[in-house]
């Protein structure tokens, strides 16, 4: 899954990045309000981790923002505040969840865990592509019944070509997905796992296709 942290405090927004980076998701790390309003509205996140008191813009404006245009991406708030009233204004602005500062990595781990597994739930537990069945929930693929075993960014790779299946991704947004925005990964790095996941799905009835100077598209084989 692709989560951005929109936090101020850089050392604390890079532990969070590298704990959610150890768990197999790409990372787009953010420490200012507006910066995080123009990228939410450009950028589809599958969940948000949100500082309440940011420069620029405070992340309370950013929620209200997301909501009103419409985006349902889970968003978790970060705050020192520990007053009562102060969840409540957090929650009734649109807020899944919500964690005092300081916090344990563990438990903002559980909660996003949680959270994406209850995102996924009110969409659709499984996803058939190819010979595939894809459980987002679970995080697992199975082929024939038998748990296909993918190294983490292999499978956010295969997550990624899934849910864009027949579409073009550029090799930017294979890296941005892997590694987050910003990141300094080469292209080398997004060949070399798109060669990989080629030769895991052998089989599968799924194909990648190159797309010489614009990317890569999985297709179903018929």
């Amino acid at each position: 899954m692709r989560i951005a942290v929109v936090e101020d405090n850089e050392s604390l927004a890079e532990a969070v990045a590298a704990s959610l980076t150890d768990e197999g998701h790409g990372v787009d790390v953010i420490h200012d309000g507006g910066d995080a309003a123009l990228f939410l509205g450009r950028e589809k996140p599958d969940l948000v981790i949100l500082d309440i008191n940011l420069p620029g813009k405070s992340g309370l404006d950013v929620l209200t923002e997301l909501r009103a245009a419409g985006s349902a991406v889970p968003v978790i708030l970060l705050t020192a505040r520990s007053e009562t009233k102060d969840r409540v204004v957090g929650l009734d602005s649109g807020a899944d969840d919500y964690l005092v500062k300081p916090f344990d990595i563990a438990e903002l781990l559980a909660r996003v865990r949680a959270l994406l597994r209850r995102s996924a739930n009110s969409d659709s537990l499984q996803m058939a592509v190819g010979d595939l069945v894809f459980d987002q929930s679970a995080r697992r693929v199975f082929h024939e019944g038998q748990p296909l075993e993918l190294p983490r960014r292999e499978f956010a790779l295969l997550e990624l070509f899934a849910n864009r299946l027949g579409q073009v991704v550029s090799k930017d947004q294979i890296l941005d997905h892997l590694y987050g925005t910003g990141s300094d990964a080469e292209e080398a790095a997004a060949e070399l796992y798109v060669h990989r996941l080629r030769k895991r799905i052998t089989g599968c009835g799924l194909t990648i296709r190159t797309f010489r100077g614009l990317g890569y598209c999985m297709e179903e084989q018929r």
